[in-house]
């Protein structure tokens, strides 16, 4: 029997409250009283403290894993394990992770009483002895009344253990003390369990150095801490079958209310309507807990796919504010949604003019208000302050990253993320590998923002599940702004399932697509295609849509269909009546299109023009374009541009065309 399984048993025979019950008063006295216990973080306590006790007379190294939710607490739940493990006569404590920038959190979390983020009492002591919490390079010469607490990323260990430097942590320094290692994010140090190697004393991976060090002394404990093991891997699953103490997964979570409900925001529009859509959603949302009497700053989060292109938002994006008049609002007042809409309500029935709210946003969204988190090196200033948003004298509003925050960030008061980006191109193992990293985001971003506004409410949960036309309830939601793609909804919607932030009984989210869409499937032909495209790639008719400005709202949980938004017109084209120069242009736009590709694809191609041209090639190849009625009769050059990416992207990654030769498109 598994130890998850066997401790879940002796908890239904003894009664739900066994192992909170066992957890000890100085755990919480010594913890910070800005924290509220939940009772998952009493019972995680617990069921360490009924296993360590079950463990004393083994003389042989501990390894226990902490599988928990984003955003449950678990360094907090560290810092009660290491007070606990003081008690029992541990001193050396040695935290390791992936990366700098969590390294950074933590060691404030940890060490900087002033961090609002601080996790002890101020004063700690068990009985009458008072303790000090101090960080060392080494375990060479700790002192025997302090809680000495190492900090390292598990690449910068490897390192130091295996090519040893002066004042550093090496391998002696285990010898003859015992150790504690605290692993978070432990689903990093799993690589060679992962691919089905047997860790051992010659193998120089990250693993097996962790090994090394639990197994230095008899009495090492190693407690790891991660949300995203994935057990159902089967070498992950049987290695951790003894040592999966505490599962607490992001459903659960969310059942329990402790986070906030999220909900998927498309509309079909530019990226910058989109962000500025998410900018009057988090404005409202201030009004909304200042009239409240909460002082909580809403932050958003606007997500570029590559660096390049966050650089290139955020230089647009600050033009864009400076220059903001009421036209930039014409897309979002004549096409709202039912959210825009009372956005605005509220807006004219408290007396707040467009005027007014462009200077609100030139002022809250101005320069020195927005940070860039995209170098791989960013300094450590800047590290505290995105995890320290919450903080009154934090005046950062928004956020622009790639994927630099996937992991490491705790922040509270994220309200929106702005997808900037499509996965229009993207095959369907590109497309599920972008929504899981998404979905993760997401799953962090949705750590509920802590309020109440009367005594009975409670602080750290969801009050608003049986009221949801409350004006408060928007406090509780996170909102996930991008465009409209009914196929990425689908795939976002199956990764919250799958990381566990979405149950797996709800019904995955259906998306109706549109009913007056000529699109129809074509089955891949076998001819040769030597001359020219598959004759399947040339008879298919391809859907594409110019931009509306519409928009529609969904749950990313509740069973559901999300309404389709309504394309006005739909008309079928030839791309031979757009101009060379625009096709051209599009070509050029999409790598895969470059003349060199094309000559690895067909030999004989003489030219781009005679791709472009040629009947066997393009010039034939028929789309159906959606939109509005005034704008099918007049196409501008941006238009058919916009078209015409969306036509050579979707041959792009179809089946046939990448099946063409063993040329790999670049």
């Amino acid at each position: 029997m598994s130890l998850l399984n066997n401790l879940n048993n002796i908890q239904q025979q003894k009664g739900a409250g066994f192992y909170k019950e066992l957890t000890p008063a100085f755990i919480y006295q010594n913890l910070s009283a800005a924290f509220q216990i939940r009772p998952y973080q009493q019972e995680a306590f617990g069921r360490f403290v009924h296993h360590f006790n079950q463990q004393k007379t083994n003389r042989t190294p501990v390894q226990l894993l902490y599988h928990m939710a984003t955003g449950s607490g678990k360094t907090l739940v560290m810092a009660g394990l290491i007070m606990y493990l003081y008690k029992q006569g541990y001193r050396n404590f040695l935290f390791f992770v992936n990366s700098s920038n969590i390294i950074d959190k933590t060691r404030d979390n940890f060490l900087n009483k002033t961090s609002s983020k601080y996790l002890f009492a101020d004063n700690l002591s068990i009985g009458s002895k008072s303790i000090t919490i101090k960080e060392v390079a080494n375990f060479q010469s700790t002192n025997e009344d302090e809680i000495s607490i190492a900090f390292s990323t598990i690449q910068g260990l490897h390192s130091s253990l295996n090519s040893p430097k002066e004042n550093g942590i090496t391998y002696d320094d285990f010898e003859d003390k015992k150790l504690v290692l605290i692993s978070d994010e432990a689903h990093h140090i799993n690589a060679e369990t992962k691919k089905g190697n047997t860790t051992n004393e010659e193998s120089i991976s990250w693993e097996a150095t962790a090994a090394k060090i639990v197994n230095a002394h008899n009495q090492n404990i190693l407690l790891e801490f991660t949300a995203t093991m994935d057990l159902s891997v089967k070498e992950i699953g049987k290695k951790y079958a003894d040592k999966l103490l505490f599962d607490y997964p992001l459903k659960q979570f969310r059942k329990d209310g402790y986070s906030k409900e999220v909900q998927v925001l498309q509309t079909d529009a530019v990226p910058f309507t989109r962000a500025l859509q998410a900018m009057m959603l988090s404005q409202y949302r201030r009004k909304i807990f200042e009239q409240n009497g909460l002082q909580i700053k809403p932050v958003i989060l606007f997500k570029s796919k590559t660096i390049k292109e966050s650089e290139a938002f955020l230089q647009e994006f600050t033009s864009s504010i400076q220059n903001l008049s009421i036209d930039d609002f014409a897309q979002l007042t004549k096409r709202s949604n039912p959210l825009t809409a009372r956005i605005f309500d509220y807006f004219r029935t408290n007396k707040i003019t467009l005027e007014n709210l462009i200077a609100e946003l030139k002022d809250d969204f101005s320069e020195d208000k927005l940070i860039s988190v995209n170098s791989k090196d960013e300094s450590e200033a800047k590290q505290l302050a995105i995890n320290s948003l919450e903080d009154e004298n934090n005046r950062y509003r928004a956020v622009f990253a790639v994927d630099k925050l996937n992991e490491g960030w705790d922040v509270l008061n994220l309200f929106d993320i702005v997808r900037l980006y499509d996965t229009k191109a993207e095959s369907k193992a590109a497309l599920t590998k972008t929504t899981m990293s998404e979905a993760q985001l997401i799953g962090r971003g949705a750590r509920y923002c802590p309020f109440k506004t009367n005594a009975a409410q409670p602080l750290f949960k969801r009050k608003f599940d049986d009221d949801v036309a409350h004006e408060l309830r928007i406090c509780e939601e996170l909102y996930y702004h991008c465009s409209y793609n009914p196929e990425y909804i689908v795939s976002l919607s199956s990764a919250l399932e799958t990381i566990g932030i979405k149950a797996p009984k709800d019904e995955t989210l259906i998306v109706k697509k549109a009913t007056n869409s000529p699109s129809k499937s074509i089955g891949k032909s076998t001819e040769n295609q030597s001359n020219g495209l598959p004759s399947s790639i040339i008879k298919n008719i391809y859907s594409v849509s110019i931009s509306t400005g519409e928009s529609n709202i969904s749950s990313a949980f509740v069973q559901q269909e999300t309404a389709v938004i309504v394309k006005p017109k739909t008309q079928g084209c030839l791309l031979k009546n757009v101009e060379e120069i625009i096709v051209r242009k599009a070509m050029n736009q999409l790598p895969f299109y470059q003349f060199n590709n094309l000559k690895k694809l067909w030999p004989a191609l003489s030219s781009v023009s005679e791709f472009i041209n040629d009947q066997n090639f393009l010039a034939n190849i028929q789309c159906a374009v959606t939109c509005e009625e005034h704008q099918i009769k007049n196409l501008t050059a941006e238009d058919k541009l916009s078209v015409t990416v969306q036509v050579l992207e979707q041959i792009a990654v179809s089946p046939e065309f990448n099946s063409l030769s063993n040329f790999q498109i670049q």
